[in-house]
C-alpha cells in the first residue's frame, strides 16, 4: 500500500504535467447553473437540458472509451458520464481537459462539467459531459470511512476531512448554525435588539470563571478576554435600551471536559421591566422554538442516557429547590452548615476537597453531584444570595435570590435572574466576591467599580438570561469537542508533513 508521501508525489507529477500542457490547475473562475440536488430532485423538468455543475471528485471509473465520475457539492452527489467522442478536446487556455487527460484527475480534485441532463442505461441520473474543466488539483487523497478515518484525535485535528467523509458530522454543524439562527430569530421576534459588545475588558465579570489575560500594546495595559456578556449588556439597559442580546465567543481559562471548552459561543439577553417569572415563561417558549427549528422534535435521548420531552406550548416545567436538595440529599442547611461539615460531605461522596474551597464552592460541588440524576426539563430555584452576587433577592426570603437555571440531562444549561440594580447592595456583594478572590478563589468575581458607577445612574428592573452552545451539545447528544468545528488542541505536526517540508522548522 502506497504511503501518503508516495501518493502525494504522484499527484505532484500530474500537477506538473498539467502545467507543462499550459493548463492552470487553479483557475479563479467557474460556472455553475445548478446545484447537484436541483438536478437529482428536478430531473423530470431538466431532462434533456444543458447544465453546468461543479464539485469535488469522489471516484473515477474508466472503461475504455467511457468513464463515470461521481462528484459532490454541498447539496448532493451526482454521476457524470463521459464518452470519448462526446467530450471536447483539451483547451489549456480555459483549464479545459479532454477525455485523454482524465487520468490526470484524482479523487479530491474539484472540477466543472457542462453537458446534458440524462439517465444512463442503468437508470442513473447523470450529466452527459460535453466540456470538463479542472478547478483545483488536490495533492493529498481524501480518505473515506472505509479507510478507517475514525480516530478521534485525527478527526478533531482535521475536521475538514471529517466533514467530507462523515455525513453525520457534516450535518451536525449545519444544525449548529440553525440553532444560533433560530435563537437570533426568536429573540428578534420578541422585540430584542442585537448589540455586539467588546471581547476585551478591563475587568472580567458576570460569571465565576478564571479569565484569559492579554496585553494591548496601544494602551500598554492588560485586558481580559470576556468570560460573560453580562455587565456590558446591563450597562446598555442603563443607556436606555430595553431588550438587548448578543451572541458571540466567550473565554474561560479552565480545563476541557465533555461539557466545557475554554472557548465557546454563548448568548445572553437582558429585558428591562421583566422579572424572573417572565423570564421563565420566555425561556420555555425559546427552547421549544429552537428545538422545533433545529431538530424538528421536542423529544430527545441524550448522551447521558436521559430521555427528555420539552413538552407542549404553555406547559410549565417543574421547579427544584437548591436549598431542599442540599437538605434532603446531604442533611445540610445551606445557611448554617460550616465549611468543615460541607467538606465532610464532600469526602463522604467521593468529591475533591481543595485548599481554597469555601462554603459556596463546596455546596455547589454537592449540588452538581446530585444534578446528574435529573433528566429535566426543570428549573432550579432557591439559590442562596451569598452564592449569586448579581441577582435580586426574593421579597419574602432575602436569603434567596430570584434566580432560575434550566436543568436538562443532568446539566444546568441556562442561568437567569431578576437583575440586581441596587448599586450599594451590588458593591457589597462585589466586596464579598473580591475577598473570596483575594483568599485564593480564582473563579470568584472581580470588583467592577465602573459597573457600580453605572448602576448609580440607575438601571431599570430587569431579567437576564444566558446560555452557551452547551445547550446545543446536549440536545445534539455529543461532547463539547465533537460539538464545535475546530476545538483547541495541543499543537502537533504529523511526521509526513515534516518529511515533505524538511527545510521548515515545524
Amino acid at each position: 500500500m502506497a504511503t501518503l508521501k508516495e501518493l502525494r508525489d504522484e499527484r505532484l507529477r500530474k500537477l506538473d504535467e498539467l502545467k507543462k500542457m499550459g493548463v492552470n490547475p487553479y483557475p479563479a473562475d467557474s460556472t455553475r447553473t445548478h446545484q447537484l440536488a436541483e438536478i437529482v430532485d428536478g430531473f423530470a423538468e431538466l431532462e434533456g437540458k444543458t447544465a453546468s455543475v461543479v464539485g469535488r471528485v469522489v471516484n473515477i471509473r474508466k472503461f475504455g472509451k467511457i468513464a463515470f465520475v461521481v462528484i459532490k457539492d454541498a447539496s448532493a452527489s451526482l454521476q457524470l458520464f463521459l464518452a470519448a467522442d462526446k467530450v471536447a478536446a483539451l483547451d489549456a487556455s480555459k483549464s479545459q481537459l479532454g477525455f485523454e487527460q482524465l487520468p490526470l484527475l484524482d479523487s479530491g480534485d474539484f472540477i466543472e462539467a457542462t453537458g446534458v441532463v440524462a439517465k444512463t442505461k442503468t437508470g442513473e441520473i447523470s450529466v452527459e459531459v460535453q466540456k470538463m474543466r479542472i478547478l483545483t488539483k488536490s495533492l493529498r487523497p481524501m480518505p473515506t470511512t472505509h479507510d478507517g478515518f475514525t480516530n478521534k484525535e485525527e478527526r478533531l485535528r482535521r475536521r475538514y476531512i471529517d466533514t467530507n467523509v462523515n455525513a453525520d458530522v457534516y450535518q451536525r454543524y449545519l444544525r449548529r448554525s440553525t440553532f444560533w439562527q433560530a435563537t437570533r430569530e426568536f429573540l428578534m421576534g420578541e422585540g430584542f435588539v442585537e448589540i455586539n459588545i467588546p471581547v476585551l475588558e478591563n475587568t472580567a465579570g458576570g460569571a465565576d470563571a478564571n479569565p484569559f489575560v492579554t496585553h494591548m500594546d496601544a494602551l500598554d495595559q492588560d485586558f481580559y478576554l470576556r468570560i460573560s456578556h453580562e455587565l456590558p449588556l446591563k450597562r446598555l439597559l442603563v443607556g436606555g435600551y430595553e431588550k438587548v442580546f448578543d451572541i458571540g465567543a466567550r473565554f474561560r481559562n479552565e480545563n476541557y471536559s465533555d461539557e466545557h471548552l475554554p472557548e465557546h459561543i454563548a448568548m445572553e439577553w437582558y429585558w428591562a421591566y421583566a422579572d424572573w417569572e417572565m423570564g421563565m415563561k420566555l425561556t420555555e417558549r425559546m427552547v421549544r422554538t429552537i428545538a422545533d427549528k433545529t431538530w424538528g422534535t421536542r423529544q430527545f435521548r441524550l448522551a447521558s442516557g436521559h430521555e427528555i420531552d420539552l413538552g407542549a406550548d404553555g406547559v410549565e416545567w417543574p421547579r427544584i429547590s437548591f436549598v431542599n436538595v442540599l437538605k434532603e440529599q446531604y442533611g445540610l442547611d445551606v445557611f448554617t452548615a460550616t465549611i468543615d461539615e460541607i467538606k465532610a460531605e464532600l469526602k463522604k461522596h467521593g468529591l475533591e476537597v481543595e485548599k481554597q474551597d469555601n462554603r459556596a464552592r463546596g455546596l455547589d460541588k454537592l449540588w452538581k453531584k446530585y444534578r446528574t440524576t435529573i433528566a429535566g426539563p426543570a428549573f432550579l430555584v432557591d439559590m442562596p444570595t451569598f452564592m449569586q452576587p448579581l441577582a435580586k433577592t426574593q421579597p419574602d426570603k432575602p436569603e434567596l435570590t430570584e434566580q432560575f437555571n434550566l436543568l436538562l440531562g443532568g446539566s444546568e444549561l441556562c442561568k437567569a435572574f431578576s437583575e440586581l440594580n441596587d448599586p450599594i447592595d451590588q458593591l457589597n456583594r462585589f466586596r464579598e466576591q473580591q475577598a473570596m478572590r483575594d483568599a485564593g478563589d480564582e473563579e470568584a468575581q472581580m470588583l467592577d467599580i465602573d459597573y457600580v458607577e453605572a448602576l448609580e445612574y440607575a438601571m431599570p428592573p430587569a431579567c437576564g438570561l444566558g446560555y452557551s452552545e452547551r445547550l446545543f451539545w446536549v440536545l445534539e447528544g455529543v461532547t463539547a469537542r465533537e460539538g464545535v468545528v475546530f476545538p483547541q488542541l495541543r499543537r502537533e505536526v504529523d511526521e509526513t508533513t515534516k518529511t515533505i517540508y524538511p527545510d521548515l522548522t515545524l
